[in-house]
């Protein structure tokens, strides 16, 4: 993986932001591999095709690439909110590129990678409807909190420059894939539960620990008035899914990343 910009000449853009989008683009057209099977390219789609920026020609894995100049801080803009709620209700958004890059150097410092089944609800949030004077007034467009992806789901592709070998890469993929298994509108809880537990900064926690996380979870879940029972069931969820292992005597061990 080449982490340098392609040369750009073209002079029909004029605004640093179009610039950068069409060559981080064409950077990612070039070097992008799909991390979910062994192709090693993925294909640019037609502009303007909704949510969709690449796809794998064999195995159909759909990416949306975001880029920036600046480090990816706790939330990433995207699209619009009600769209965004829609496709993550019907596990029809595709994985994502984080791309950060060093525009003076001309190349990429960062690149990671967040499965589409590791974004829930609890990660979507409404931006303020745009003023009565916007072109679109009153279209709500949306951010993606990080915050809210557990790290499990935040994959590694380049890091200061420095690409992760490929095996290990699309080892971790595989390694939670586990989680697409879980239906759409229960894997919210599953995700807010996993996010909560790797915060407590150790791997090995108690059924207490866990139910401190009570008030948070409630919050995000405001329908479910049984949230303790709800944290149990998840936590042998989250161990039928390799992600938790139960120790006895209300201890549990979560999987290394």
């Amino acid at each position: 993986m080449n982490i340098n910009f392609p040369i750009f000449q073209e002079t029909r853009y004029k605004s640093a932001s179009q610039i950068a989008r069409v060559v981080t683009e064409r950077w990612a057209a070039g070097n992008l591999y799909c991390p979910a099977c062994p192709s090693e390219h993925v294909v640019k789609q037609p502009e303007n095709t909704e949510a969709v920026d690449f796809i794998c020609s064999d195995c159909s894995a759909a990416f949306q690439l975001k880029a920036s100049r600046q480090p990816f801080g706790e939330k990433v803009m995207d699209a619009g909110y009600e769209a965004m709620r829609r496709a993550l209700e019907r596990d029809n958004f595709p994985h994502l590129f984080l791309l950060h890059y060093d525009w003076n150097f001309r190349r990429v410092s960062d690149l990671s990678l967040i499965p589409s089944y590791f974004l829930s609800l609890s990660a979507i949030e409404a931006r303020k409807p745009l003023g009565p004077g916007a072109r679109r007034a009153g279209w709500i467009g949306c951010n993606i909190v990080l915050s809210y992806v557990p790290p499990d789901g935040r994959i590694p592709v380049i890091a200061s420059g420095a690409p992760i070998a490929r095996t290990i890469v699309r080892n971790r993929f595989a390694a939670t894939r586990a989680m697409g298994t879980v239906v759409s509108l229960e894997r919210g809880w599953t995700l807010d539960l996993l996010t909560a537990l790797r915060s407590l900064g150790s791997e090995e926690f108690s059924l207490g620990e866990a139910y401190t996380f009570e008030g948070r979870l409630s919050a995000l879940h405001p329908n479910n008035r049984h949230v303790r029972p709800k944290i149990r069931q998840q936590l042998q969820v989250l161990r039928d899914l390799g992600f938790v292992t139960f120790l006895g005597g209300g201890r549990y061990h979560l999987k290394s990343i």
